[in-house]
């Protein structure tokens, strides 16, 4: 465990890029780098397996920034051993992400920033890794026994989704999974000693995990070094390292919250320069030796991806079966996944889900690595960020339950499902009003426009089978999008004109009628009573009525403008029909019956007529509608002087 001047100049040239790129920015956060530089290079150079020259090798270490503001340390290490990350980028920091992102830099795992997410996408790489070794791992063949690293601070260690995420890693027993804590003092609201003054070690250590503590964690690298082999020798909990730092090292700030979060001035960052050995005048320096250092390491990890590559040939030949499976798996293009029309329209991808086995620790006697379901709890906000992870790691297309509102729970890892384009699906069950009894806390009002306001995510609410199907092939077939799909709890009719082809649309035409005098468009379990309202109008009033189903609204956007209107014609106005909030049918329809305040407890078919959700308040509101635009030149909603810029949705 020798360390030489050449490490201390390494560390020192991380420092000074991470000075360098926020100060030519004047802006982030140069602190966590500097005083996080010594554990990165230890665990970087001595450390980690990965390959610069192809940062999707199945079998890579993992590594996560939970602390995500302290990305420059990240880029910094990406730079230095070879990835795709060039000078002119860390000169140009600021228009590259402030906060890192999977899909925009190359060697970055996941997105992370809002403080924790990265913390339980951690533990999703880490459940990936074990599940894929319990299901391909033969004697002779350990294709996937990797590692995953994760830093985190201060901030992660209060937000609650870290503690959901850590209680589930204690109880699995991630062997695999070592967390190393910045014990810096400092977060976003200053000295830790206002906010935050438990014993961190105790809590993990009552989640289940291994705990370690290097007291000098900006000298000590032989016991950053001792601390992680100690780590990687226990195999039936999770560790966690509390490495206590100095923010700032070398800084006149140092150990203050004043060099979190913003640049350091210019004497200072001289200063630094000074302190470091390096010329105060000159400005992303890299000394040639740090470059060969870490290329020699780089050029390490290339051969035992190559190692690798020759034993899963030998795997494939000696395993037909799995390494057709897994070959298929690695490029994530498998058609696999994870009330009532849900599974009974999908047996291809659900094929043994009733009788699956419990992804668990073996030791525990419940369950297997290699299991297929994964025991949550009641940990929503976990879930959703380690399904993150679980996508990201290559083999698994990760599906997960909960009532549509407590998706909402979910909401800001969802919404990093949407920015870092991984495939995850959200099972959302209890859809509206419908679910009845147990009232307005859990029935879901804006839970839909909140996620259809989302970019890059599609939210589907399927009528009935056929539209459930569409929705199922919809969210395996789109590798860069996560899908929510909102299922009611009720029984529903099948409708008569409904295909998966036309479900595929996103929307179509579910009743027509010649000369119709207005549209009813709808969704979910109010398509099958629009419909009712429809034939209501014909025989109570004469009125001849068009019902359209959009279950969903990404879906059918990302249509031809000609296809719409033939959905959504002129001449004819709109009435929406959803149990849930307005907010957002204005896109498609006139006039909107729907649901701005909280619901109401009782049988769901008496809280539908408490709210006039039946073919006879339907009908009403589709009379006034008709009414209202007699005799006015009605042009399709669907017509607009321009249509807004899709997003990068993949359908």
């Amino acid at each position: 465990m020798g360390y030489t001047d050449l490490d201390q100049l390494a560390i020192n040239t991380i420092r000074v890029l991470a000075v360098d790129a926020t100060s030519k920015a004047n802006s982030g956060h140069p602190g966590a780098p500097m005083g996080m530089a010594p554990v990165a290079h230890v665990l970087f150079n001595k450390f980690m397996n990965f390959n610069p020259k192809n940062p999707d090798w199945a079998n890579r270490d993992r590594f996560v920034l939970s602390n995500g503001h302290g990305c420059m340390l990240q880029y910094a290490l990406l730079h230095l051993f070879g990835y795709e990350l060039s000078m002119d980028d860390l000169k140009n920091f600021r228009p590259h992400p402030g906060h890192p992102e999977a899909h925009d830099t190359p060697g970055v795992e996941v997105t992370t920033g809002p403080l924790g997410q990265g913390f339980a996408n951690a533990v999703g790489l880490a459940m990936a890794q074990a599940h894929s070794g319990g299901v391909y791992n033969k004697p002779g063949f350990e294709l996937f026994n990797n590692y995953t690293y994760m830093f985190f601070g201060d901030g992660c260690a209060m937000e609650g989704i870290a503690s959901e995420a850590a209680s589930m890693a204690g109880h699995l027993k991630l062997g695999n999974l070592i967390a190393i804590y910045d014990d810096n003092h400092i977060s976003i609201d200053g000295d830790t000693k206002c906010a935050f003054t438990e014993d961190v070690m105790k809590r993990f250590e009552a989640y289940g995990w291994h705990t370690e503590w290097v007291k000098d964690g900006d000298n000590d690298l032989a016991g950053i070094e001792a601390a992680i082999r100690k780590c990687q020798q226990v195999t039936d909990k999770p560790s966690v390292i509390k490495l206590t730092t100095t923010i700032g090292f070398g800084s006149k700030l140092a150990g203050t919250g004043g060099v979190h979060g913003n640049p350091l001035k210019a004497d200072d960052a001289q200063s630094v320069k000074k302190l470091f050995g390096f010329n105060p005048e000159e400005s992303f320096a890299v000394p040639q030796q740090v470059y060969d250092m870490y290329h020699q390491h780089a050029a390490e990890g290339a051969a035992k991806e190559q190692e690798w590559n020759q034993l899963f040939q030998k795997y494939q030949a000696e395993h037909k079966t799995e390494g057709a499976d897994l070959a298929r798996r690695l490029p994530a293009s498998c058609p696999r996944a994870g009330r009532r029309s849900s599974p009974s329209t999908s047996p291809l991808m659900l094929p043994s889900l009733p009788n699956a086995v419990d992804f668990q620790p073996p030791d525990l006697g419940i369950g297997e690595w290699a299991g297929r379901y994964i025991r949550y709890g009641v940990r929503e906000h976990a879930m959703a960020a380690v399904m993150n992870g679980l996508a990201a790691y290559g083999t698994i297309i990760p599906a997960g339950g909960t009532f549509l509102n407590f998706v909402s729970y979910a909401a800001g890892a969802l919404r990093l499902s949407a920015l870092s384009r991984v495939r995850v699906i959200h099972i959302a069950t209890h859809d509206s009003i419908g679910l009845g009894e147990d009232g307005p806390t859990h029935q879901p009002i804006e839970t839909l426009a909140h996620f259809r306001a989302l970019p890059n995510c599609m939210v589907w609410r399927p009528a009935d089978g056929n539209e459930t199907s569409a929705a199922y092939y919809s969210a395996i077939t789109s590798k860069h999008t996560p899908t929510v799909m909102a299922l009611t709890r009720q029984n529903l009719p099948q409708l008569e004109l409904s295909t998966i082809e036309s479900a595929l649309k996103g929307g179509y035409v579910a009743v027509d009628t010649p000369n119709a005098a207005v549209t009813i468009v709808s969704t979910g379990s109010e398509v099958s009573i629009a419909i009712d309202a429809a034939t209501y109008l014909q025989e109570k009033h004469g009125v001849a009525a068009r019902v359209v189903s959009i279950p969903c609204f990404e879906v059918f956007d990302a249509q031809s403008k000609e296809y719409r209107l033939q959905v959504l014609p002129d001449g004819i106005p709109v009435l929406s029909v959803e149990a849930c909030s307005t907010m957002g049918w204005e896109r498609y329809s006139h006039e909107q019956f729907g649901l701005n305040r909280f619901g109401a407890s009782g049988p769901y078919k008496q809280v539908y007529a408490k709210f006039e959700f039946t073919p006879e308040g339907i009908s009403k509101r589709a009379l006034a509608t008709i009414d209202f635009y007699k005799g006015v030149p009605v042009r399709s909603p669907i017509n607009r002087a321009f249509q807004q810029i899709l997003g990068a949705m993949a359908l």
